[in-house]
């Protein structure tokens, strides 16, 4: 936070994130969100091991956590860091140095026309983050809640 010039009231940590596929639902944790002037402009998501098996679970959730497309997405195993345009997926720079300060994550988003998310798109992305992320999770993975259903639990 003091390094990159961020506020305490601009990060959102361990943020609850609903995701549903067809009739199963789980809550899944978003490490950080980086909110700037009532948008949230940055998700930051640390898992170990390899980034690059991370990129597509994480844009998804940059596509879920809000009705609009997140901007910015870091994804880190706490040692590397690699940086992902929201609209595309694309990595844009890597490295912990490279995570977006507070002031050049105010300049990259200025112009940020935070495109909506439609219904159909945020189902398609919250099915890839299940299969991803729930399908097969431990069960001591405290990061991960799979909810019960009523319905099919009958």
């Amino acid at each position: 936070m003091e390094e990159k010039g961020y506020f305490k009231k601009e990060i959102t940590p361990r943020f609850d994130l609903l995701i549903k596929a067809d009739n199963n639902r789980a809550v899944i944790k978003i490490d950080f969100l980086v909110t700037l002037e009532n948008r949230i402009c940055m998700i930051i998501r640390y898992g170990p091991g390899s980034l690059v098996t991370r990129h597509r679970t994480s844009l998804a959730a940059s596509r879920l956590v809000a009705p609009y497309q997140v901007p910015v997405i870091v994804v880190t195993n706490g040692k590397a860091a690699d940086i992902l345009d929201g609209r595309n997926g694309k990595v844009v720079a890597s490295g912990l140095e490279a995570i977006p300060a507070r002031m050049e994550l105010m300049q990259k988003t200025a112009e940020n026309q935070f495109g909506i998310i439609t219904r159909a798109r945020a189902e398609q992305e919250s099915r890839i983050i299940y299969a991803f992320e729930v399908d097969g999770s431990c069960p001591c993975d405290d990061t991960i809640c799979k909810l019960s259903n009523s319905a099919t639990d009958k």
